[in-house]
């Protein structure tokens, strides 16, 4: 599974969506003003990736896991029919048949209809000179329902890890059935086709279900690869003294952080990034006035080392640069944001016990603990 947040994101991840694969902008680094001024910054975007660590800590020897489905009497024959223990993913975990370090029991009740009722569309039908020769009536049985699932997770030593409710009857959830000229035909709709409309319903259902328990799963327990599009602030004005050289930094940056992957050391990245930061630095020292211009200028510094430092895995130097940008009196709001995230990666990687977010997983090594070692 490859996630897709920017820094921006790091904020939220305790509240996940379930989403795979895609890119987002950094949210929280907001826009900067920029007007009739000496000097102008524009938005350069790069791409990088990263490991996702958990957030709930497990003994670090847990990698393995297994999944145990049940439903009730009445949904069992449709279950039958689906393989939802399957769908239950867990990144940077092996998945067992059984006896895995965390079983996953899920209970998945009844998908139940709660009301009937019929919606009619009234369409009117013209003529070439825009003139209304008839209207058409189409009828819509719409069935309210309702679906309840929960996953109980415990380890081999029967210790419980905790709850995860999957869906809960106060989500009242709408069916509605194809188009009929005749009211009748409508309203018997699904007391004819009651059981392949269910059997269609409960299959979403649970295939619903299973995504936002992996998502959650991987959130809270897993390694999972992010894939990340951000952006730095870099000089636009063609005038500025700098402007080569800032974009000169900009093309290194990018070239290192694109070669960074979620399962290599970046120790080689942090050396080919060194002149970059050198630079970055010199322009703080260099532009030490009180003038917008130095100002802006010091901004753009400090702002790009502690964006780069959060993706070279050192939250200590991002929240010097964080500090260094609120003092600097220019957009302080961005430094206060970063600061945060700063403290937020700090503490990911104490309660973790994991100090990169780069490093290989290979899954078919590991062993469940009923499992011999060879």
């Amino acid at each position: 599974m490859c996630k897709n947040i920017s820094l921006n994101t790091a904020l939220l991840l305790k509240n996940p969506k379930a989403v795979r694969k895609f890119y987002v902008f950094a949210a929280f680094l907001f826009p900067l003003v920029v007007g009739a001024q000496k000097i102008d910054l524009d938005r350069f975007y790069f791409a990088v990736q990263f490991r996702s660590l958990p957030k709930m800590h497990l003994d670090s020897a847990y990698r393995t896991y297994n999944v145990e489905v049940e439903t009730t009497q009445l949904m069992n024959s449709f279950l039958n029919e689906l393989t939802p223990a399957n769908s239950v993913l867990l990144d940077g975990w092996r998945k067992l048949d059984k006896n895995g370090h965390i079983t996953i029991k899920v209970k998945i009740g009844d998908l139940l209809p709660e009301s009937f009722s019929i919606k009619e569309q009234t369409e009117t039908i013209k003529n070439k000179n825009g003139q209304i020769t008839a209207t058409k009536t189409t009828y819509f049985q719409e069935v309210n329902y309702t679906f309840d699932a929960t996953a109980s997770i415990t380890d081999y030593k029967g210790m419980h890890i905790m709850e995860q409710e999957l869906a809960n009857r106060s989500y009242k959830q709408v069916y509605r059935s194809p188009g009929f000229p005749i009211r009748q035909l409508a309203k018997s709709y699904f007391l004819l086709n009651s059981m392949s409309v269910t059997k269609e319903l409960y299959r979403k259902s649970v295939n619903n279900a299973m995504h936002y328990l992996s998502d959650r799963l991987t959130d809270n327990f897993g390694f999972s690869e992010v894939s990340v599009r951000d952006h730095m602030w870099i000089i636009d004005s063609r005038k500025d003294p700098e402007y080569a050289a800032h974009r000169q930094a900009f093309r290194q940056m990018n070239d290192a952080l694109f070669s960074m992957n979620a399962s290599t050391s970046i120790e080689n990245v942090r050396e080919q990034l060194k002149p970059v930061i050198n630079y970055f630095e010199k322009i703080k020292t260099e532009y030490s006035g009180n003038s917008k211009h130095d100002r802006k200028i010091r901004y753009a510094s400090y702002f790009n080392l502690a964006v780069l430092y959060y993706y070279l895995d050192d939250p200590q130097s991002m929240m010097k640069e964080a500090n260094g940008l609120v003092l600097n009196d220019f957009d302080t709001k961005d430094g206060k944001n970063l600061e945060q995230t700063a403290s937020y990666l700090k503490n990911l990687f104490q309660e973790s016990n994991i100090y990169t977010r780069h490093f290989p997983i290979n899954t078919t090594s590991f062993k469940g603990p009923k499992q011999k070692s060879f």
